[in-house]
């Protein structure tokens, strides 16, 4: 960094000083008191911010301001750059690689530990664990994540080793310049004489026959030399159509493993570890409502907290369930309503009176097991479509003038007992979530 960055600092405190005088101590509190000045070059200031909304909410509004305010105290007409990286670099060029994309950043679960794993081993020991290491998964799981991450531990490990992240679809688009500018030699001096490629989205190749052969070529200079290979695609090799079968057999020399979408606990890791890289606490109810109702896709997953955060923060709500329901009716799908079963409804009931459910079903008359069994069988009839015949078959094989006994008997109770009225309540909440007394 070149400049007088002591001065420019003070000017920063400056300037800070008066936008908060100008926008007032309410707002400057929750949009400024994470942002830091990092540094001065060519009449650009460099500030760094927690986080992408941050970032967008301040070139939207007060970036002018700021630059403004700059140009009165220094006579310069500064250009104001805001970053979420904590030191003025742009991406690594040599290797493309995205510095969010790490193995630290990356949440483990059920879904992808096997996948993690065989990366990481090719992060420590490139061309010696699995070569070439193929990855799968549908869109959004984090394949790309990981590829990225095995470039970045291995730039760590061996910083000698020259790394190149690229999708077939720019390889293609090089390709065909290359051939349009008569340099085909470049481009096969750029790709083959690296130690480790890592390709997203192989699949894209499939029907390019030009590309296909230039790729080929490419594998094997790379494959004999014992650079290390990692590819991804949305399917399996032997699914991808079209795709040449000298290919697809290359693809399967090494190791093969798949990305499935995360189950319900890693979806809400994976929105928790979003919360902590936006330096923000997100009460765990709110996590798991987001991730119960999106399941399959992780990039939808942190989209949906981001717009729920800027909902929260620009109506100046706080982050709760209904604040969530607002901000995201628009995408979030519509609630797939549970089916009730009289076999739900008899669990229900016996782990709320704390009786096992054998005992529930059973012949025994006892009143600690008799008014629990009747209470099972009222809300089986009133909240399934079941028969008497078909409830009483269910307890045991019982007479369906046993489950109309019950049930007349418990709506009747209910008529005179407010306290029994409350647990039915609560008994129908816990079977249905929708139930409205």
């Amino acid at each position: 960094m070149s400049g007088n960055i002591t001065d420019f600092k003070l000017i920063w405190d400056k300037v800070l000083e008066e936008i908060k005088e100008e926008i007032g101590e309410i707002s400057f509190d929750i949009w400024f008191p994470m942002v830091k000045f990092i540094g001065y070059k060519n009449n650009k200031v460099y500030v760094n911010v927690p986080n992408n909304l941050t970032k967008e909410w301040i070139e939207l509004k007060y970036s002018d301001l700021i630059e403004n305010k700059f140009r009165s105290l220094t006579g310069q007409n500064i250009t104001l750059v805001l970053s979420t990286e904590n030191i003025i670099a742009k991406e690594n060029r040599s290797s493309n690689l995205n510095p969010k994309y790490t193995f630290d950043s990356f949440v483990v679960g059920n879904s992808n530990r096997f996948a993690h794993a065989a990366c990481y081993a090719v992060g420590e020991a490139p061309a010696k664990a699995y070569n070439p290491l193929f990855i799968y998964g549908g869109v959004g799981l984090g394949k790309t994540h990981l590829m990225h991450a095995i470039g970045h531990h291995i730039l760590s490990k061996y910083p000698g080793m020259s790394v190149m992240y690229v999708s077939s679809e720019q390889f293609t688009n090089e390709l065909i310049m290359s051939i349009k500018d008569d340099n085909t030699s470049g481009f096969r001096q750029k790709y083959r004489n690296i130690d480790v490629l890592l390709i997203d989205d192989i699949q894209f190749l499939a029907g390019k026959e030009r590309t296909q052969e230039e790729f080929f070529h490419t594998f094997n200079s790379l494959y004999e030399a014992n650079k290390q290979l990692v590819i991804s695609s949305d399917r399996p090799p032997r699914s991808i159509p079209t795709l040449e079968d000298r290919l697809r057999s290359r693809f399967e020399w090494g190791l093969i493993t798949d990305i499935q979408p995360p189950d319900l606990e890693t979806r809400i890791a994976i929105l928790r570890k979003k919360a902590q890289n936006e330096n923000l606490e997100i009460p765990y109810d709110v996590l798991d409502y987001i991730a119960n109702y999106i399941d399959s896709n992780i990039r939808e997953l942190e989209g949906a907290l981001i717009r729920l955060i800027a909902y929260a923060t620009l109506n100046n709500k706080p982050i709760n369930i209904n604040t969530a329901a607002e901000a995201l009716k628009d995408i979030l799908p519509a609630p797939r309503p549970k089916r009730i079963t009289i076999e739900n409804i008899q669990k229900i009931v016996a782990e709320y009176y704390g009786i096992p459910m054998a005992e529930l079903l059973s012949k025994k008359r006892n009143k600690q097991l008799a008014y629990p069994r009747q209470i099972a069988m009222y809300l089986c009839r009133k909240l399934t479509d079941a028969s008497y015949p078909q409830i009483g078959e269910q307890f045991g094989g019982r007479d369906h003038t046993t489950v109309l006994h019950a049930y007349e008997k418990v709506e009747k109770d209910i008529i005179n007992d407010q306290e029994l009225k409350k647990v039915i309540n609560e008994l129908c909440k816990k079977i249905d979530p929708n139930y409205m007394p």
